[in-house]
């Protein structure tokens, strides 16, 4: 109870901090994807998977050209994306200077991670945490079972806490880290419930932003 209610002021305290700081850097964002891209400013269809298991609607700034996630739309207007679209349904996706989706704003706000500053909206509406697992799409969170069996036994764990903004992962290597070792990670904190383990994410997250280490190009 003491932990729950603890987690919660402090996602408030950080999700208001970022907001007011971060208040003029996101609304140019949205001029500049609105300008370059017209269209929703956040991704459209972007549900994920939630505490307990429930999906909720991740808001994003929209990195890519509208409609993007219809791939058939789109390899009928451009055949030669086809490779590409292959190598997508393999890895599940694409390094930002492959996919042709993603509109100039886009690459630069994905190499930037400022496309993830409207996910404190989330935190503060509850459905996500600022330190938490990765929130995942349902359809991925299958095909990781399927590929991945092994990290079954840690699904349950990872799904009894709120999908976060930045996570252990996040400052363990990112997208260096094998999927099936990112799942451990996940199930262990979501295990401990730990406000120390939270502030240290927290703390540790911008300079490996900085940093770059395990950033997916």
């Amino acid at each position: 109870m003491l932990y729950r209610i603890g987690k919660r002021i402090l996602d408030i305290i950080v999700a208001l901090i970022a907001i007011i700081v971060f208040s003029l850097v996101m609304f140019v964002i949205a001029i500049a994807i609105y300008i370059c891209s017209p269209g929703s400013i956040f991704v459209e269809i972007n549900n994920r998977i939630g505490k307990g298991g429930k999906v909720f609607r991740m808001y994003k700034f929209r990195s890519m050209i509208y409609n993007a996630h219809d791939w058939n739309y789109h390899l009928e207007r451009h055949p030669e994306w086809k490779p590409l679209y292959e190598k997508w349904k393999k890895i599940g996706k694409l390094p930002v200077n492959e996919d042709p989706r993603i509109h100039k704003v886009g690459r630069f706000i994905r190499k930037t991670d400022l496309d993830e500053l409207s996910e404190f909206f989330n935190v503060l509406l509850g459905s996500m945490s600022v330190v938490g697992p990765r929130g995942m799409y349902p359809d991925e969170l299958e095909r990781y079972k399927k590929e991945y069996p092994e990290i079954i036994p840690y699904v349950d764990d990872v799904l009894t806490v709120k999908p976060g903004i930045t996570g252990v992962w996040q400052i363990s290597g990112r997208n260096s880290m094998s999927i099936p070792d990112r799942f451990k990670l996940d199930a262990k904190y979501a295990r401990e419930k730990n406000l120390l383990t939270d502030i240290k994410v927290i703390i540790k997250t911008p300079l490996v932003m900085l940093s770059r280490k395990g950033a997916y190009e």
